[in-house]
């Protein structure tokens, strides 16, 4: 692993450890996110990790860029990769089902399964949580089973229910609140992320590994869940 420091803007530097994404990643990006903390300190004002990178910004009026840089190169030269056991695994019920999930029947065809073989193949792995972004909570997450990647919608829908489950390509996530979302949609739970987020704790930050299992409709509303069908929200 080498590691590619580049300029984006005059207090923030972005550190790039892998060119492709790979759920082995993390944990090196999670070794390098501690370290990178314990070495700026009080000078860091944000660190972000993301798939294959890990953004610093850091006071520019208290550090230099170059000392900057030299203090990335610093925390990384023994670098080693973290146990990747130290995030937090959550269990996610969802309740699979076209009436929320609209692309159930897109996904099984395309992967050539049926319904019910491709909802315990969504449920039969732990994914990790990559990155955070696009609205508060919103957790990217993978690798999805090659067999069940599916291009996103070539046409966004303009509202995605929250609690929303889906698929891009080799990505799953969940829609934290109401958005536009081009992802094909499997099912819904009942899990409040936006909460969580609004009061500065996401549920998911990245390292985690988030396993979902299936719930019955029952369930689903004994736990809140809105059974409204998506297509009603367009």
């Amino acid at each position: 692993m080498r590691a590619v420091i580049e300029t984006t803007a005059m207090d923030v530097l972005m550190v790039r450890l892998f060119d492709t994404i790979a759920e082995s990643n993390m944990a090196w990006i999670m070794a390098a996110d501690q370290a990178l903390r314990q070495t700026f300190g009080e000078m860091l004002i944000d660190l972000v990790p993301s798939y294959t990178t890990l953004m610093v910004h850091y006071d520019c009026l208290r550090l230099e860029h170059g000392e900057a840089h030299g203090r990335i190169r610093q925390a990384l030269e023994h670098l080693r990769p973290a146990d990747t056991q130290a995030g937090e695994r959550h269990e996610i019920p969802v309740w699979y089902d076209e009436s929320v999930g609209p692309e159930l029947h897109r996904v099984a065809e395309r992967a050539g399964i049926g319904i019910d073989e491709l909802i315990r193949r969504h449920c039969d792995h732990d994914y990790c949580v990559f990155a955070l972004g696009f609205a508060p909570g919103y957790g990217f997450m993978g690798l999805v089973d090659e067999e069940l990647a599916t291009p996103r919608l070539e046409t966004p829908r303009r509202r995605v229910a929250a609690g929303s489950v889906g698929i891009a390509d080799r990505q799953t996530a969940v829609y934290p609140l109401v958005s536009p979302g081009g992802w094909n949609i499997l099912g819904r739970t009942a899990v409040p992320l936006f909460e969580s987020a609004r009061r500065g704790n996401p549920l998911f930050v990245p390292g985690d590994r988030v396993r979902f299992t299936s719930v019955p409709r029952a369930e689903f509303e004994a736990q809140g869940g809105d059974t409204t069908p998506l297509e009603e929200r367009q």
